[in-house]
């Protein structure tokens, strides 16, 4: 057999990062329906047209075409999904008159980007999407929502604390064309890059780019540097001495998420006038997520409000939504030694077999322990007692079941502690029934 390759950008976790991965999206699809959320679930490929309209994203679409195409075939202008909020907007024009409005879903699910793999990047991804979507007007107190149900799912998570910044388009894009900006939308773009190219650069672009004096880019930097953790930045953009309408909007809409999505989280949503998104559909409030003390990853949440993403020239269906990137997060939890997990299988008991003719005994007691809910296997060989303790060792498992005619017994091969048993009634302790996954020691002793 030829050497194997390994593909760049396609993450194929080892059996503890999928445990890991699974805890991730557990909890996200409690947290989402305990909200009131939905699970959809929509096809992988969408018209090429369509996805080219939403952003710069045109060198990053997976073209599907068939293997045995003939020269000159045409690729049916379908392609691989980047993310689940453009195929979320036409599912929804789609079957617009089968749904109950305001329309609420979340979506787990892959998507495609063909963009060059690094850390926390890949061109196949798992996301974990919450809309709100709605017939004309949606109510802006769900953009409150989506910042409020991110956090609390961050927070039931074995992670380093999280933090939802939130920024909004109207605030920036009022600022900029306060400042004498032709384009916001390429100061936006510019803007969206400091985290990448630093502060300077960026400020040398608003002038090539954008077309901004060095006093206005200057200025621009100057609000994109406003974080607070309540509405001062309110009182900090007004020092900067820009006044426009649209910024005015913008103001009041980012101060209502952030006091109002404060009280149920204190501490975990803050305004951060640095948050961009580059993606053209986004209309208004627009969040990122980072993890304190690992900001250089860069965000695992993002999302945003979006107004005229759905809509068929007749009707429109303004949304909002906020996206965890599963994948990216798995990838920061495991690159970067975050998370430890308890064992690399489900099972919590192995059942050992005396000789092969007494395997259906110990068939029997696995099935007994299964139907009380308690994962279990049985031994894949008869061998001596020490070398299948052994064997529940190497695969993480702690408890070890002997059959015995005379009386059945376990024992807890961490301790090493025996004690009789019987299938119909013990229970491992609760930490032990499933795999866990739990934060680093250094992580569970820091504030």
């Amino acid at each position: 057999m030829a050497k194997v390759t390994k593909l760049s950008g396609f993450p194929e976790w080892l059996p503890e990062g999928r445990i890991a991965e699974l805890r991730v999206l557990d909890t996200a699809r409690r947290v989402f329906e305990l909200h009131g959320f939905g699970s959809l679930e929509t096809r992988s490929v969408e018209p090429v047209e369509q996805m080219q309209r939403k952003g710069e994203i045109d060198k990053e679409v997976y073209l599907l075409r068939r293997m045995q195409a003939a020269e000159g075939e045409s690729d049916a202008g379908l392609g691989l999904h980047f993310d689940l909020t453009v195929p979320f907007a036409r599912y929804v024009l789609e079957n617009a008159g089968h749904l109950e409005f305001p329309f609420r879903r979340y979506q787990i699910q892959e998507s495609w980007r063909g963009e060059r793999p690094q850390e926390g990047r890949f061109r196949e991804f798992t996301q974990a999407d919450i809309d709100v979507i709605d017939r004309d007007a949606l109510a802006f107190h769900h953009d409150v929502e989506m910042a409020v149900v991110m956090a609390t799912l961050l927070a039931e998570l074995p992670i380093p604390r999280a933090i939802v910044q939130v920024n909004n388009r109207k605030l920036a894009e009022g600022f900029f064309t306060g400042v004498g900006a032709d384009d916001p939308a390429a100061v936006l773009r510019n803007v969206d890059k400091l985290d990448k190219i630093g502060a300077a650069k960026v400020a040398a672009l608003l002038v090539s780019d954008a077309g901004l004096s060095v006093e206005s880019a200057d200025a621009c930097l100057q609000l994109a540097a406003i974080r607070t953790p309540d509405t001062s930045f309110v009182e900090r953009v007004r020092a900067l001495g820009v006044r426009n309408d649209l910024l005015d909007e913008g103001l009041d809409e980012l101060a209502q998420v952030v006091s109002s999505a404060s009280r149920h989280l204190p501490g975990a949503i803050v305004a951060d006038l640095r948050i961009a998104r580059g993606l053209d559909y986004y209309t208004g409030t627009v969040y990122e997520t980072q993890l304190v003390g690992f900001e250089s990853f860069g965000s695992i949440a993002s999302g945003g409000r979006y107004d005229s993403l759905a809509t068929d020239g007749r009707q429109s269906y303004p949304g909002v939504g906020i996206s965890l990137g599963v994948t990216r997060l798995v990838s920061a939890l495991l690159g970067r030694d975050l998370v430890t997990v308890s064992r690399s299988v489900p099972s919590a008991v192995l059942v050992a077999v005396v000789d092969e003719a007494d395997r259906p005994g110990s068939d029997a007691v696995a099935h007994v322990l299964r139907a009380r809910g308690i994962p279990c296997e049985v031994a894949p060989r008869a061998d001596k007692f020490g070398k299948q303790i052994r064997h529940a060792d190497r695969r993480g498992i702690p408890y070890v079941w002997f059959p015995d005619d005379a009386g059945h017994s376990v024992k807890d091969i961490r301790s090493g502690e025996q004690q009789p048993a019987d299938p119909a009634s013990w229970n491992p302790p609760t930490e032990d029934l499933y795999p866990t996954v739990r934060p680093t020691a250094h992580l569970e002793e820091s504030p």
